[in-house]
């Protein structure tokens, strides 16, 4: 290989090790003695997006929106075909509502909505049936890992 051709495939290399560290594939929150690795949803465009058009969310991860405020949130299911657990958590972190085993929707704008009971601020999406595995209730807190904004 040429010295040109090696210094090329160098670059490459670091390059890909650099997005890598850029994904944010490192970030975690815990719940219920289990971790979860997690992508971060904190601005409008995100939160909306959301898991949309996705066909898998590997076993171990979850969406983790955040929201500005605390205050009554209501999540659906638009575009979503994954079924979820839905978690809500308020300003200090603590479960105060949940949707379980919420099903996919291709319905578009008529797909119906999964509201919280309670005020939240923050909201964990997980596969559906891992909340009733590790056996989460309402009053347990979540742990942020490090690099997750505390806004």
């Amino acid at each position: 290989m040429s010295t040109f051709a090696t210094l090329r495939f160098s670059v490459a290399c670091l390059g890909l090790m650099l997005a890598g560290c850029a994904s944010g594939s490192d970030l975690w929150v815990e719940v219920g003695n289990s971790r979860y690795t997690v992508e971060v949803a904190d601005d409008d465009a995100e939160r909306a997006r959301g898991l949309m058009f996705r066909d898998v969310l590997a076993d171990g991860h979850g969406m983790l929106f955040i929201h500005e405020r605390e205050r009554g949130q209501a999540y659906w299911m638009k575009n979503t075909r994954i079924a979820l657990d839905i978690l809500y958590f308020d300003a200090e972190r603590t479960l105060v509502s949940q949707q379980r085993g919420v099903p996919p929707c291709s319905a578009g704008n008529a797909c119906p909505s999964y509201p919280s009971d309670a005020p939240a601020r923050y909201v964990l999406e997980l596969n559906a049936g891992e909340a009733a595995r590790i056996g989460l209730q309402d009053g347990m807190r979540m742990t942020f890992g490090p690099g997750i904004p505390a806004h």
